[in-house]
């Protein structure tokens, strides 16, 4: 039987500027909501693919909170362990991308409805369901949050679960209160580790990548893939590397890209692929979801992804 993937942290809507700019000092034209938040769009995706996966979150009583439940249910997330919070305020980030193609963000996570996920009744039933817990660092965002991801951790590990980590950190989060020392505890429990780019060098003082490759693996991850954008992606593990370039699409909206792309690959790690199938459906995932604009829409399906990779 497959293990049930869980994933704990923010549900927001993505409203997003039309024009190019450096921000929002001015009026300019958005287009949104779109369901959105780094752990939700990881879970979509695993869900698209038919996996079986449950998400720890909160949201308010209202049509952003909405918006996201029914995607997620209708993607075939188990969203019991959402809960509803009647006096919270769904969370929202609002995205203008940059000339240079970065992006600037207004976040309200922190003090939105999922500021506060703590487990439910609901939550710890999913927690003693899962084999694996996907840990996404924009997650850690919050004490309540960081005990829940901690707990969850601690309680998967023991039982013999899994665990993989995508830093994926925003400098607007970094200085949360805790995040830093979460990080530190994630990290040595993790099984699949996920940077982009420099994220590499997050957790060790070695200055070149392979250097920092073999720490890393040294202290017990199973194995760790490189994200590096158009450059494509690197598999390590103890016996094996492995590289494959991107594949060239037309890009529309880069956001969401990553977790799609890391979704995919736990999916297909955890059902026994192979390191170059797992990589070559990821690397898939990863370049159909920048086609379309909104962090979720261009999640796939087993189905979908044949077909990209077939064509």
């Amino acid at each position: 039987m497959s293990k049930k993937i869980l994933t704990i942290g923010e549900i927001l809507v993505e409203i997003i500027a039309t024009e190019r700019g450096n921000g929002f000092r001015s009026p300019v034209p958005l287009i949104g909501p779109f369901p959105s938040g780094a752990p939700a769009i990881f879970i979509d995706q695993v869900g698209k693919l038919g996996h079986p996966c449950a998400i720890i979150s909160a949201v308010g009583n209202d049509d952003f909170g909405h918006v996201n439940v029914d995607r997620l249910k209708a993607d075939g997330v188990d969203i019991s362990g959402i809960a509803v919070d009647p006096d919270g305020t769904t969370g929202s980030a609002f995205v203008r991308y940059r000339d240079d193609g970065s992006r600037a963000f207004v976040f309200n996570i922190r003090h939105s409805a999922c500021g506060r996920i703590e487990v439910t009744d609901a939550a710890a039933r999913l927690i003693d369901e899962a084999g694996h817990l996907h840990v996404m660092g924009t997650a850690l965002y919050a004490p309540s949050v960081i005990e829940t991801v901690l707990s969850a951790l601690r309680s998967i590990k023991k039982k013999g679960g899994t665990v993989s980590f995508d830093p994926n950190l925003r400098p607007e989060i970094l200085n949360s209160p805790g995040m830093r020392e979460a990080l530190q505890t994630v990290i040595a429990e993790t099984d699949v580790f996920l940077p982009s780019g420099e994220e590499l060098f997050l957790f060790t003082e070695a200055k070149t990548e392979d250097a920092a490759i073999k720490e890393l693996l040294g202290r017990g991850i199973k194995a760790i893939v490189l994200k590096q954008g158009a450059a494509g992606a690197t598999y390590h593990d103890v016996e094996t590397t492995l590289r494959l370039a991107s594949i060239p699409v037309e890009e529309v909206d880069p956001t969401g890209a990553g977790d799609c792309f890391g979704a995919t690959f736990v999916t297909f790690w955890l059902e026994g692929a192979g390191p170059e199938e797992a990589l070559r459906h990821a690397n898939a995932a990863g370049a159909l979801a920048v086609t379309k604009t909104g962090p979720m829409e261009g999640a796939s399906t087993r189905a979908e992804l044949k077909a990209f990779l077939q064509a």
